[in-house]
């Protein structure tokens, strides 16, 4: 009976280790792929997304490309832009800001839009703590604001 738990554990774990470098063989062959189409898109593939994990590079990738990257969203990205440095000085986050700011600029934002994009962020920080910290009640508030 030990020996045939032994045998099979054994087999088991071959055919894991097997089944495990197939896919680790498929992952880099779709890493290469994505890095393939990461350089036509920017030249070069930036050094923290060689940092993502096999798991989530191909979502993280297509992301971009279907929402940042697209101009068939419904917002233009110039406003896309806006936003994300808007949450970004919110987080807040040193690299985004950056690169949202740099990405801004050159989809057109003037220097009047991107502060106002930025103090809009303030105001929505400052109105929703005081909002909240001082309990008001929701139900008014959306009754005195024109809601239901």
């Amino acid at each position: 009976m030990k020996t045939t738990m032994k045998t099979i554990f054994t087999v088991a774990w071959v055919l894991g280790s097997l089944v495990a470098a197939a896919q680790a063989d498929d992952m880099s062959a779709q890493r290469k792929m994505i890095y393939g189409d990461i350089t036509k898109s920017f030249g070069a593939v930036p050094s923290f997304v060689k940092q993502l994990p096999d798991a989530a590079l191909a979502g993280y990738w297509q992301l971009e490309k279907d929402l940042e990257l697209s101009n068939k969203t419904a917002l233009p990205g110039k406003t896309k832009a806006l936003i994300a440095l808007a949450v970004a000085a919110q987080i807040p986050c040193e690299y985004c800001i950056w690169s949202d700011t740099m990405t801004a600029k050159q989809l057109g934002a003037s220097d009047a839009e991107i502060g106002e994009a930025v103090e809009m962020a303030a105001l929505t920080r400052f109105s929703s703590t005081t909002l909240n910290g001082l309990q008001v009640d929701f139900a008014q508030f959306k009754k005195e604001m024109g809601g239901q």
